[in-house]
């Protein structure tokens, strides 16, 4: 057994009686018991530390809490009650976007349907500067290099382009390259980004310099012909507007009306789920001219030929149907190109064959013949004895070349376009100078010089006619032969369509009619009709005429047509020079109609101051009336009516 000493051994208390409880929780002392400890000095109470009241500071985070509680309410207030309707517009604006739907504009075409004018899809060519960036195509050259490969795409100058792709606004995020190029410029274009990205997925050092180059759906006005009727039609400005001619004249015909979409977008794209609206766009009407295109083809071809052979500023043709005051053709020379007014001449811009005013010299004999004859001062055989020289007020007059004393009969003062027997013929008008000069003033008008011709052409000149008390010296004896007073080349046409059409005067047309967008075809108002002369003067006149072109004595011989009879007359005016206002070259002319019995075509042409050759307009405007008179009646398949020419004499014995 293990010893336990009596240290270790646990002590076991033995319970014994219970002992009694002093009042007061104590236990009676007994034996053993440890004595009662004595109170000591009483030990001091802790400090007790006192907090500030937290009144105010609440006081202070509640009304700082009120303040902007009652910001909030007051804002609210505002946007959901006093502002409502101004918020409400700002989010309806900025969730919806309204874009315009251009309208097609209509075409235009000669009297035949073959297109003169026509719209055909094309794109401007835009881009976003900021994606040629370093940071976009970690190169310092992005717009350089993107230059390079549209430069030569598009027809521009490379560093233009580069300095439009880099330019000065760093946060530019839209510039137009080019507008309005063909679809196929837009293809080269894609395929390029295309080939470029292709490139740059295999190759990483290869960045696509185009990724930032795009397109906008657009519209480009085309002219199929070129040059052909541009003074006619005119041209579409950059702003889709027409420009000048008929473009312009008839814009809001040609126009139509543009329609709009209205769309909810999110990040600059379409919600589809939140509907649209959409007022479609109505296309412009098309219009149909009376210019036959073969006819202009054939008198633009002419006039231009003759202008460069013989040097001169520039001509005019004008062909026109007699019987219904349609105009076949209107060419001008020099011409210039609609689509591409950036290399045209800024002088040839415009109509000049209704713009300029000039003299028209003899071809305005027929007038004072007209007056003469209808007033029955004489008739194609009375006898006018024609001096070299005649004096009148403070004047000597003579024809344009020296001769001896002529016999001339009235028809042949026409047929030899003598200045002395005209001024001698309407001088019998009026018992004095004054009183003829007011009845050939009467006649002058009737037959449409001083006015507009009716087409409203934009630009368009009413010529030079002052009234007869306001005709110097000269002017009395001068106007008779064309000089002293100035015309438009469709009023001198006019003329002669009118002494063709019996005496009875057709105000001009250039449309036939429109054709709206359901197709349905509307004729142009009927022209205003005048009578000038009677019809038996307007017959007389047309056998006079011929006189000029089949007589070996007529001015006119160049002009003949076989198997036609050609009713013309020439003239050679002296020509105001436009930019000093002095006389200087001349206007040569040529203007009359076929077939003489039965006129069913005018021709008018005259040519500015030529340099080389002939000025005479029976020598330079002859022919080309012939040109174009015979091109003109096989076109229309006018025949030969087969009648013999009138023979009127030319001269007597005295």
């Amino acid at each position: 057994m293990t010893e336990v000493s009596d240290r270790e051994a646990p002590r076991r208390r033995v319970p014994g009686p219970a002992r009694p409880v002093r009042p007061g929780g104590g236990r009676r002392p007994g034996p053993g018991a440890r004595p009662a400890r004595r109170p000591g000095p009483p030990r001091p109470a802790p400090r007790a530390f006192r907090l500030g009241s937290p009144r105010p500071r609440l006081r202070m985070i509640g009304l700082a809490l009120t303040l902007v509680l009652a910001a909030f309410v007051v804002r609210l207030l505002q946007v959901q009650a006093v502002d409502a309707g101004t918020y409400s517009a700002k989010a309806e604006q900025n969730r919806y976007v309204v874009h315009t739907l251009p309208a097609e504009r209509g075409g235009i075409t000669d009297r035949n349907g073959v297109a003169l004018a026509t719209t055909v899809d094309s794109y401007d060519i835009t881009a976003d500067p900021t994606m040629f960036t370093r940071e976009q195509l970690e190169v310092d050259d992005g717009p350089e290099q993107a230059a390079a490969l549209l430069a030569p795409i598009l027809g521009q100058d490379q560093e233009h382009l580069a300095e439009v792709l880099r330019p000065k606004n760093e946060k530019l995020r839209y510039v137009r390259l080019a507008r309005r190029q063909t679809p196929q410029v837009w293809n080269q274009i894609k395929d390029l980004k295309t080939a470029l990205t292709t490139k740059a997925e295999t190759d990483k050092s290869a960045v696509n310099v185009l990724a930032g180059v795009f397109a906008d759906p657009s519209s480009k006005r085309v002219y199929p012909g070129g040059d052909l009727a541009a003074g006619v039609l005119g041209w579409v400005g950059a702003d889709g507007k027409g420009g000048g001619g008929l473009e312009r004249k008839l814009d809001k015909t040609l126009a139509g009306e543009d329609g709009k979409i209205r769309y909810a977008q999110s990040g600059g794209r379409q919600v589809p789920t939140a509907g649209s609206t959409e007022t479609p766009a109505v296309p412009g009407s098309d219009v149909e001219l009376t210019i036959d295109r073969d006819i202009q083809w054939a008198a633009q071809h002419a006039i231009s030929e003759q202008v460069k052979k013989s040097k001169a500023d520039g001509g005019y043709v004008i062909v026109q149907d007699t019987q219904t005051g349609e105009i076949l053709a209107m060419a001008n020379a020099p011409g210039f190109d609609p689509g591409d007014l950036a290399h045209a001449d800024p002088d040839a811009l415009g109509n000049a064959a209704l713009q300029d005013a000039f003299e028209p010299g003899s071809t305005a004999k027929v007038l004072s013949m007209a007056a003469v004859l209808e007033e029955n001062v004489a008739t194609p055989g009375t006898h006018i004895t024609v001096p070299n020289r005649l004096k009148r007020g403070d004047r000597l007059f003579k024809d344009d070349i020296d001769h001896p004393t002529w016999y001339l009969t009235l028809n042949g003062v026409l047929a030899k376009s003598s200045n002395i027997g005209t001024i001698m013929a309407t001088g019998e008008l009026g018992k004095t100078q004054a009183e003829a000069n007011k009845v050939l003033y009467s006649y002058l008008r009737k037959f449409g010089l001083g006015g507009y011709s009716g087409l409203g052409f934009p630009g368009e000149t009413k010529g030079i006619l002052a009234p007869p008390d306001q005709w110097s010296t000269s002017q009395q004896y001068t106007i008779p032969f064309g000089q002293g007073v100035s015309v438009n080349a469709l009023q001198a046409a006019s003329i002669y369509s009118t002494i063709a059409n019996g005496g009875v005067r057709i105000e001009p047309t250039l449309v036939r009619g429109t054709k709206g967008a359901d197709g349905r075809f509307t004729p142009a108002p009927e022209p205003k009709k005048t009578r000038v002369t009677s019809e038996k003067t307007a017959k007389t006149l047309a056998r006079m005429l011929e006189s000029v072109v089949d007589d070996e004595e007529g001015t006119g011989t160049k002009a003949r047509i076989p198997g036609y009879r050609v009713a013309g007359k020439t003239g050679t005016a002296n020509r105001v020079d436009p930019a000093t206002g002095k006389y200087h070259g001349y206007t040569s002319s040529f203007a009359g109609f076929a077939p003489a019995d039965k006129p069913r075509v005018t021709v008018y042409c005259a040519i500015q101051n030529a340099t080389e050759g002939s000025y005479f307009g029976g020598q330079i405007c002859g022919p080309i009336y012939k040109q174009v008179m015979e091109f003109a009646l096989k076109t229309l398949q006018v025949p030969p009516t087969g009648a013999a020419p009138a023979n009127l004499p030319v001269t007597f014995k005295p």
